[in-house]
């Protein structure tokens, strides 16, 4: 189920309410990118999340199967040497979002935070 490949968004943290307005809202986005997961056993989770122009992170961390709650994701990703990001570390961690029974067109998503762990 985790395994693939995730559009990545990561909007700046704010609560102002964008009134309507679409630019607004477009420029609360801080990241794109795509994640790309492989689950090696049923608790660990490893990959990368691509943002283009040679922003990498290698990803590696744990998967908490569902169980009383949903399923949730917990990874360090590290910057490449020799990259724009090398030297970066970033801690995300992510539940599977609850797929409703009568949703229209809902895809999976994962629905988490992210904090920059190494200035």
């Amino acid at each position: 189920m985790l395994a693939g490949k995730w559009t990545y968004r990561s909007y700046l943290n704010s609560a102002d309410l964008v009134g309507g307005d679409p630019d607004k809202a477009a420029s609360l986005i801080f990241g794109e990118g795509v994640f790309t997961l492989e689950t090696p056993s049923i608790t660990a989770v490893q990959g990368n999340l691509d943002m283009g122009g040679g922003y990498v992170l290698d990803l590696r961390g744990t998967v908490e199967p569902a169980g009383a709650g949903p399923l949730t994701v917990s990874m360090a990703g590290t910057g490449r040497a020799g990259t724009p990001t090398a030297g970066w570390e970033y801690d995300y961690f992510a539940f599977l979002a609850h797929p409703w029974p009568n949703g229209v067109g809902q895809i999976p998503a994962l629905v988490g935070t992210v904090i920059r762990a190494k200035p």
